[in-house]
């Protein structure tokens, strides 16, 4: 599965997730890209998923009829994701096109 990191999202997280292509969204020359705006460039270059800590994007984004699902982690500090990780690469492993998904992370 080809995943898009948002801007935020831990780049350590990418070699728990075996077996998909993770690019970060600055190295795509998306950087600048917001919401609405970078889940359309994604899609239209065949992105599957998009892996994002904006807990917002629910209230800003329908997935419905979209081919990108979207992740939303609950918490994007390393320290704290790293012993989410499993929890995390099941949840990319089970997106499907146009789904939505959280992670619960704790604060700490």
């Amino acid at each position: 599965m080809r995943i898009l990191f948002d801007h935020g999202t831990p780049a350590p997280l990418i070699p728990f997730l075996e077996g998909h292509a993770v690019t970060k969204a600055k190295q795509a020359g998306w950087d600048r890209l917001v919401n609405g705006e970078l889940l359309s460039a994604a899609e239209a270059t065949g992105f599957e998923l998009l892996v994002t800590p904006d807990k917002n994007m629910r209230y800003q984004q329908n997935p419905t009829g979209r081919k990108i699902a979207i992740i939303v982690l609950g918490n994007a500090q390393w320290p704290v994701l790293r012993r989410y990780f499993r929890k995390i690469a099941v949840c990319v492993d089970a997106a499907t096109p146009g789904s939505y998904a959280e992670v619960d992370i704790p604060l700490r």
